[in-house]
């Protein structure tokens, strides 16, 4: 049981990672669930304070992981439609077939808001670009913090191996 264990808290860990760039998987949840996993290994010690700070970062990253496109596309000059157009947009990419979806619906939706809300195309690109910053920066958050979850699966694996073998 202990290596079934291992092998999905890994794929777990790994998910996690990628999921960084993959926005309708919830990265720095599913790597803790990769943490959450290997602490139930028999004999392995693993600190319940460490899984309840990993997991409430994991859970402000994922809130806050909404809100970042939003924050950009204000910061860079956005009007309340060109906040509401980069939110519509990105829960029309996140359900899109197509890649890259919900980066190019929250760009899209910013500067059709923007156009909405009385701005020429010109004047609604810069917070466009702002949502688009936004999402870049997010997925960059959320595969630093599911890097350091795989730092700490490592941490783990290493001082329990004289179990594993």
């Amino acid at each position: 049981m202990t290596y079934i264990l291992l092998i999905i808290s890994i794929i777990l860990i790994i998910t996690g990672l990628v999921a960084s760039f993959v926005p309708i998987i919830p990265g720095p949840i599913t790597g803790w669930f990769g943490l959450f996993v290997i602490s139930q290994v028999e004999g392995f010690s693993t600190s319940s304070t460490l899984l309840t700070i990993t997991f409430i970062v994991a859970i402000v990253i994922f809130i806050v992981d909404y809100f970042v496109p939003i924050i950009g596309s204000k910061y860079f000059g956005g009007s309340k439609y060109g906040v509401i157009g980069t939110t519509v947009g990105l829960l029309v990419g996140l359900f899109s077939p197509i890649p890259f979806g919900i980066i190019i619906g929250a760009f899209v939706g910013a500067l059709i808001g923007e156009y909405i809300g009385g701005k020429n195309i010109n004047e609604g690109i810069k917070p466009a670009i702002g949502s688009l910053i936004g999402i870049i920066t997010s997925s960059i958050i959320k595969f630093i913090t599911g890097f350091a979850f795989l730092i700490i699966y490592i941490r783990i694996i290493s001082t329990n191996w004289a179990l594993l073998f």
